[in-house]
């Protein structure tokens, strides 16, 4: 019951009003029991259309909270059509539990789309997927950068070239199962709020959605509680209510991120030497793609005190590693950016606008002010902040509550409190 399609620049196949309905479908009326309170299912507040004129595409990994998008769009009278990303179709990934956008996730997605007896289609996008995610990864890591994979599959394959096919598609919005709020300010402007649940809050990784992009997008989900989503699943009888959460890179098997940089590139694992901060060479290494900074454990190194890698010299092939006072790093310069603030990035610099900013994805925001460091969009520490790596994000939010995504960019380098 699927359609299979190509990549934007290829045939779009034209929505079937008369799509076959599967036998079984979802009883709404059990969704009563379920607290759908805090669900965002007004997508076009004060549009005088029926909402069955409103067509909606619903982006469906073919797990429970992108399923429940889709359910809870069609239980609100949407005329919803499900979209399935085919990224990648390799070896043990297909296997891999907790991964998405591959064999067994596309089937599921399959049967939620028939359970709910909507439209269903399938993309290709395996080599864009390639070149725009899995490419980055591994050049990043050369870099002796660490890379964030999720942010660029967000802005490139998912934000852009399937928001796309969704306008192709003659869609009015595409929904998506984050948790995160889309919200509107004074003037009536899209913005992008923290989730309500703070252990679910995806905002890390969608600060680089653009204006544009977040006039099209909608995320019903960004007000809910995880268990509720469950619930919501459970209740219609969809059977990946209980279904696991992606875990870790949905391309890297078992974790082993070098083996993947190994592949796309080899001879990535060039080695070299291990070296304190003081200039003692302290042992060798089989290839920078294998440490990040603030990494301790495995630098095969041993010493009276803790080490931890505070430097990549990734042009010498060296891997510098110190104690870890060194890791905490006093302000931090942007590279590539996206700002959904007032004025521009570069402005709020120079005024040195009070921000919160948050450098890894499993901390909270923290106090400062944005800066202009080393000629570049910058951000300066109230506290000096412990192991932030260049090619990881910072991520901005609005003082003194921290609520609105303000934008952010790419660490392009630290200075260190040391200093």
């Amino acid at each position: 019951m699927a359609t299979l399609i190509g990549p934007r620049g290829g045939p779009i196949a034209s929505v079937d009003t008369d799509f076959p309905v599967a036998d079984g479908l979802c009883d709404f009326s059990k969704l009563a029991s379920v607290d759908l309170s805090g669900a965002d299912l007004d997508l076009f507040p004060g549009d005088p259309r029926l909402r069955s004129e409103i067509r909606v595409v619903a982006a469906m990994s073919g797990g429970v909270d992108s399923s429940v998008v889709a359910a809870l769009l069609k239980y609100a009278g949407y005329g919803v059509v499900g979209v399935t990303l085919q990224l990648y179709d390799h070896g043990a990934a297909l296997k891999k539990q907790g991964a998405c956008c591959a064999g067994q996730d596309i089937h599921d997605a399959r049967r939620v789309a028939e359970a709910l007896g909507i439209p269903h289609y399938v993309l290709d996008y395996e080599s864009r997927f390639r070149e725009q995610v899995m490419e980055d990864f591994a050049d990043t890591y050369l870099k002796g950068s660490t890379p964030i994979p999720c942010v660029r599959c967000n802005q490139t394959v998912k934000f852009s070239d399937l928001l796309a096919t969704a306008r192709d598609l003659g869609a009015d919005a595409m929904a998506t199962g984050h948790y995160i709020r889309r919200t509107l300010d004074e003037a009536g402007r899209a913005e992008l709020s923290r989730a309500a649940d703070p252990d679910r809050d995806q905002s890390y990784f969608l600060f680089a959605t653009t204006r544009d992009q977040l006039d099209f997008l909608r995320f019903p989900l960004g007000g809910m509680k995880k268990p509720d989503v469950r619930r919501a699943a459970s209740a219609l009888g969809l059977q990946v209510a209980a279904k696991p959460d992606s875990q870790d890179i949905c391309f890297v098997p078992q974790g082993k991120y070098a083996d993947i940089v190994q592949k796309l590139r080899p001879g990535a694992s060039a080695p070299g030497d291990i070296v304190h901060m003081d200039g003692r060479v302290m042992g060798q290494h089989d290839g920078v793609i294998r440490y990040t900074i603030g990494q301790r454990r495995g630098l095969g190194v041993a010493t009276g005190e803790p080490l931890f890698v505070t430097k990549i010299d990734a042009p010498n092939r060296r891997v510098i590693v110190g104690p870890r006072e060194a890791l905490l790093t006093s302000a931090l310069a942007i590279g590539e950016s996206n700002w959904l603030g007032e004025g521009s990035l570069e402005d709020a610099c120079v005024a040195g606008v009070r921000a919160l900013a948050r450098v890894r994805s499993t901390r909270a925001p923290v106090p400062g002010r944005m800066a202009l460091v080393d000629g570049l969009p910058g951000f300066v520490f109230d506290v000096a902040e412990e192991g932030v790596a260049p090619g990881q994000a910072c991520v901005l939010y609005a003082a003194p509550d921290g609520r609105t995504v303000l934008g952010g960019g790419f660490i392009a380098s630290t200075v260190s409190a040391a200093h």
